[in-house]
């Protein structure tokens, strides 16, 4: 029987069947939300602490929403609010947190490890909502989702990550979960953005900053959110950006015709992507949000309901 989880901090060290486990998991979930009254008494009596130190929106809604439907109370903290602009340390923060008595605390924050960090000193569950440039493993796990999906499985497609790979941990927890399942990937983007040492991150990980190249023969393409800030650097402007990288439909027939374009939102449309394929029909960006709450779900079910890896799903009950 699959072992109890008892923190979700990152893809790289979870297994396949870990990762499919969950995915299965979540499918319940999916069909869930398409109830009229979605609300289970699953999690009732339980408390999910949303630690965000780092802005955020559709994720932490996102986590919100999932632990309201399953029964459970939430208690939120924002970085604009919180005692960190006082001068107050991170684990003195959290531990503020804990006596609180929350059962669960899913956290956000800029510096890469802290979710670890504080997994390491705390006695509940934590689930990293993103830290730093490390790994952001829930949109990795609803990208999964959605792949699988909408083309039946997992294993071996031809997958292009676009954009500033750099400073991505949606392309760092996509590449850990993708190359388990035998992907073959390829990352495109900027040379300052795609830094030989990349392609350590898994096993026959292919490079190139021509986009063309990049998107021959794709199964999926993997649009990266871009922090403008970042693009104004002196060795790149906008212009240049969106002349050699915009996923645009002239770009997309190079890959298959039944490729999938996902982006894991915001999109800044007319920068990373233009707005003729973000709505277009090969456009996964609303599914990927839909099955982000029922990964969310399943998630918090997992960790902070204490059944059993093989009791019967709450949905079912």
């Amino acid at each position: 029987m699959l072992q109890r989880l008892p923190h979700l901090l990152g893809i790289e060290t979870l297994t396949s069947e870990q990762i499919t486990f969950f995915l299965d998991q979540s499918k319940p979930f999916q069909e869930f939300q398409r109830h009229p009254l979605k609300k289970l008494a699953t999690l009732r009596g339980r408390t999910v602490a949303l630690a965000f130190f780092e802005p955020s929106t559709r994720t932490r809604i996102s986590f919100s929403t999932a632990a309201s439907r399953l029964g459970a109370d939430t208690m939120q903290l924002q970085a604009e609010s919180s005692s960190l602009k006082k001068g107050e340390s991170l684990i003195d923060t959290v531990r503020t947190l804990e006596a609180m008595r929350p059962d669960s605390i899913v956290m956000r924050h800029s510096s890469s490890g802290a979710p670890a960090f504080v997994a390491e000193r705390l006695g509940v569950p934590v689930v990293n909502a993103g830290d730093g440039t490390h790994e952001h493993p829930t949109q990795a796990l609803l990208d999964a989702l959605t792949i699988r999906d909408r083309k039946g499985t997992l294993e071996g497609w031809n997958i292009t990550i676009l954009g500033d790979i750099l400073h991505s941990r949606v392309a760092r927890s996509n590449i850990f979960l993708l190359s388990k399942f035998g992907a073959r990937i390829t990352l495109c983007g900027p040379a300052m953005w795609l830094p030989r040492e990349v392609e350590s991150l898994a096993p026959g990980l292919r490079r190139t900053s021509r986009t063309e190249e990049a998107l021959e023969g794709a199964d999926v393409v993997m649009v990266l959110r871009v922090q403008t800030e970042r693009i104004h650097e002196p060795a790149l402007a906008v212009e240049d950006y969106i002349l050699g990288y915009q996923l645009t439909a002239k770009r997309l027939q190079l890959a298959r015709p039944d490729a999938l374009v996902m982006h894991p939102g915001p999109m800044i449309r007319g920068l990373e992507i233009d707005p003729s394929v973000a709505d277009g029909p090969q456009s996964c960006v609303l599914e990927q949000v839909t099955n982000g709450l029922a990964v969310r779900m399943a998630l918090l079910y997992h960790l902070v309901s204490g059944a059993a890896a093989d009791a019967p799903h709450p949905t079912k009950e």
